[in-house]
């Protein structure tokens, strides 16, 4: 953003509604204009009528052999209830995108985080779906099609030394305070309460199938604000386990639960599993979107100091928070490691709706633009409850030898794959 844009952006950027009108009536204008040129570092292949969802999860298996992809039946408009997609994985060889294969059906998905499908190990994949209107989660051999299901639904996965746990939360009272994120079936959400004790961020054990309560909205919401702010709908969602199974980071949010709910509050909060204690990040009530390294640093979209940013909180020193690149990652973006010192992110389509690639180095404090893409405008969201743009949602594969991200540039949603080195 420049410097004027920023200005603006500051001043409303905490009332959603106000700034989505002030994106549309600015980037109008910008549409009168001649397209601008795109721009791609390294050679890409993409396929048309599938995408992958989320940041924060890889779509490659540990061979490399095969990338997940989800095949949505339809486009801009919202999943209802039993309306399925199908999931299912290409073969994957250097950088190409081969055969795709159906594995099955998700009656529980959204254009921005999916059916949350993602690989358990190099065989196995994990997705969310429903059963008769109840949301669980389906396990699925991909080498005997055997199937497992989980009565909870999942978000983040970790599988590490016989280890096999997930995240969980109630869907229902996601998709009430963030339509589009969430899933349209009843759940324990208790949806009309603001701050419930018996539910929460959950830890579900996914070789018992039982699911444990590790805090309730209302503890988050206690520890954060030091009250329950009554006035607010209280929630938790983005949820990320550190890459050696410490910490489980999460965002606390709340709206207001009445009058302009597009207001929302958000705080980055990490529970730690060796103190059993919940740790709130000097976030400065903001924070959208994240990724851990190896390290036990995150690096989140934030704003920091009246400033937008991407920022680098250390597990280990929170008393000092480093902003990347701000001068010029002064934007709200989705991040992927390369390696614990460098990570692509994107940006939201500009005025000219280009939405743009980034690789960031933290160590050098400098980041270099590694693509740009058209993005048309039927893909903009059109309100609180239509959320269907398709946001790149940079995931970086195989050691960082290539990129892979969602795109509406060809005027239909496609994911794509793009070599880095």
């Amino acid at each position: 953003m420049n410097k004027l844009e920023t200005i603006v952006y500051n001043a409303v950027r905490k009332n959603p509604a106000l700034k989505q009108f002030v994106r549309n009536c600015y980037q109008t204008i910008f549409d009168l204009l001649p397209r601008k040129k795109e721009f791609f570092s390294g050679e890409i292949d993409f396929r048309e009528g599938y995408f992958f969802g989320f940041h924060d999860v890889s779509p490659l298996s540990t061979d490399e052999k095969r990338l997940l992809a989800m095949l949505y039946p339809f486009d801009l408009r919202m999943p209802r209830p039993e309306e399925p997609l199908t999931i299912g994985y290409f073969d994957f060889n250097n950088g190409k995108l081969g055969q795709y294969h159906d594995l099955g059906k998700s009656y529980a998905w959204n254009y921005h985080k999916g059916c949350r499908l993602q690989w358990m190990d190099n065989k196995r994949i994990i997705y969310n779906t429903a059963r008769n209107g109840k949301l669980g989660a389906e396990i699925i051999d991909c080498t005997d099609g055997s199937q497992r299901y989980i009565d909870y639904p999942i978000d983040a996965v970790f599988i590490k030394d016989g280890k096999e746990m997930a995240s969980s939360f109630s869907y229902e009272r996601l998709e009430r305070c963030m339509p589009g994120y969430g899933y349209p079936y009843q759940d324990d959400g208790k949806i009309n309460e603001s701050a419930p004790e018996d539910t929460g961020l959950y830890l579900v054990n996914l070789s018992s199938g039982e699911r444990k309560l590790l805090l309730s909205i209302r503890d988050i919401a206690i520890k954060v604000t030091g009250t329950v702010e009554n006035e607010y709908l209280h929630f938790v969602t983005h949820t990320e386990f550190s890459p050696d199974g410490k910490y489980l980071s999460f965002l606390y949010r709340r709206i207001p639960r009445e009058g302009d709910y597009m207001k929302r509050r958000s705080v980055m909060c990490v529970y730690s599993f060796e103190s059993e204690k919940l740790i709130v990040l000097p976030s400065q009530e903001s924070g959208s979107h994240y990724v851990w390294n190896n390290r036990h640093q995150i690096i989140a979209s934030c704003n920091i100091d009246g400033k937008n940013c991407h920022a680098l909180f250390d597990m280990n020193n929170l008393s000092e928070v480093k902003m990347v690149d701000a001068d010029h990652l002064n934007s709200d973006g989705h991040q992927s490691f390369v390696d614990d010192n460098q990570f692509v992110t994107d940006t939201y389509p500009d005025k000219y709706r280009m939405a743009k690639l980034y690789l960031a180095d933290i160590q050098s404090d400098s980041s270099k633009l590694i693509g740009s893409l058209y993005s048309p405008k039927k893909f903009q969201t059109k309100d609180f409850h239509c959320h269907i743009a398709c946001d790149l949602h940079p995931r970086v594969l195989a050691g960082g030898k290539y990129v892979c991200f969602d795109s509406p540039r060809t005027g239909k949603r496609g994911i794509y794959v793009m070599t880095l080195k």
